[in-house]
Order: structure tokens, then C-alpha cells, then sequence
């Protein structure tokens, strides 16, 4: 599990773009809380510790807590949404959604290969070839995997990586079911595709060449019969 980043905040009176730009200036994130049963609660959080954990990855699908005056205790949260500025990709704005033992959540967890060393095909030159580099599951929202790790060990070159290969924790469950789709493939080095390549170019060459001959000899033919 990752480290969970502790927001401190405090209750935003006013609401609105004018009352937002405000408490950008001032070094704050305009958020909202929601979730829990209980009503949503504009709230500002410290910038500093928002583009921490944004910077480090940990913004999104990763579990936090937080403080909000006036409230017991600090809040297991998540954020659901955060907006970025354009220009200077810095946290805007974030949805923070209250979580339980109860909650389930839609979340993307992030694919890692390990072994790449055994791998036949990537000692020959092949290419790790990642199709997909997140796979969404329906997760626990207080046990979310940190990442899925995939063993590629005696993969060789033309071998394909499905999500049936994913070793899925308890009540994590896929988004999509109805098919086994590809994760990642071990494709062939490129000189080796470059020689196919040729390959099939001289055996195309060979097939229109024999093809022309044939061509001819059918037209040779004909005339010696007029």
C-alpha cells in the first residue's frame, strides 16, 4: 500500500470563480468534499501538499486523509477528480470523495513486467511491446493495489500478455469481462522485422516476375496459332 498524504484544510464560505482565484492566491486548492451520506462540503486544501502528492503520482486512486475543522477526527478520502492548469500543470481544483470499508470504487491501477531478464524474446532483441499501461477494476476503496505485477519469464518473441494473467487480489474485479484483451506483446527486433521485410518484398519480386514470364509466353503462344 502507499503512503497515505494527510490534507489539512479549511471550510470555504463563499463559493464561485471569483472566490476561487482568491484562495489560489493565497496558497490554497479550492476542493470539494462529498460522499459518506452527508452533504458536499466546499473546502480549501494546503497547495503545498496537493502538488506534493500530485507530483509524486499519488493524487488519483491512492487513499488520503483529511482534516476539516469542526469535524471528529481526520477523513479517509480519495480523490475522484482534479483539475490541472493548462499551462502550468498544477492542481486547480479536486474532488475528494469520503471512503469506508463499505466503499467500492472504479479506479485505473497502473501494470509493471518483472523478469525481463528471463524473457527469451527480450534476450533476442525483442521489444517489450505494453498495450495497455493501466487496467481498470472495481476495488475496495480502503485496499486499492498500488500496481499489477505481470511475470514475463519464458515469453518469447510473437508471445502475447492477456489480463487472465493478472493474479487480481480479493474483491478487486475487472471493469471489462467480456473479453480476455491484450496487456502487452513480445514483438520481433527490428532487424529481424527488416528482413522479413526484404524477404517478403524479393518473394513478391520473384511471384511478379514469374508472373510477367507467364504473361508472355501465353502472348507468344497465341501469335504462333495466327
Amino acid at each position: 500500500m502507499a503512503d497515505i498524504d494527510i490534507f489539512h484544510c479549511e471550510v470555504r464560505d463563499r463559493t464561485g470563480t471569483g472566490s476561487a482565484r482568491e484562495t489560489r492566491r493565497e496558497g490554497w486548492v479550492p476542493a470539494v468534499l462529498y460522499g459518506g451520506g452527508e452533504a458536499p462540503v466546499p473546502v480549501r486544501l494546503k497547495q503545498n501538499e496537493v502538488q506534493k502528492a500530485f507530483y509524486a503520482g499519488r493524487m488519483k486512486a491512492h487513499l488520503a486523509k483529511i482534516d476539516v475543522p469542526g469535524e471528529d477526527g481526520q477523513q479517509t478520502v480519495i480523490a475522484r477528480e482534479v483539475q490541472i492548469h493548462p499551462i502550468k500543470d498544477t492542481p486547480v481544483h479536486v474532488d475528494l470523495m469520503r471512503v469506508d470499508e463499505k466503499t467500492r470504487i472504479d479506479v485505473e491501477i497502473p501494470v509493471r513486467f518483472l523478469n525481463e531478464e528471463e524473457s527469451p524474446g527480450l534476450k533476442k532483441g525483442g521489444v517489450l511491446n505494453v498495450v495497455r499501461h493501466v487496467v481498470p477494476v472495481y476495488a475496495p476503496a480502503i485496499a486499492i493495489p498500488e500496481f499489477f505485477e505481470i511475470d514475463v519469464t519464458g515469453l518469447d518473441v510473437g508471445d502475447t500478455i492477456h489480463v487472465s494473467k493478472i493474479d487480481l487480489p480479493n474483491g478487486v474485479k475487472l471493469v471489462t469481462t467480456d473479453r480476455d484483451y491484450t496487456i502487452a506483446t513480445i514483438a520481433a527486433p527490428s532487424a529481424l522485422r527488416s528482413a522479413d521485410d526484404e524477404a517478403e518484398d524479393a518473394g513478391e519480386a520473384v511471384e511478379g516476375a514469374e508472373g510477367e514470364a507467364s504473361a508472355e509466353g501465353e502472348e507468344a503462344g497465341e501469335a504462333k496459332e495466327e
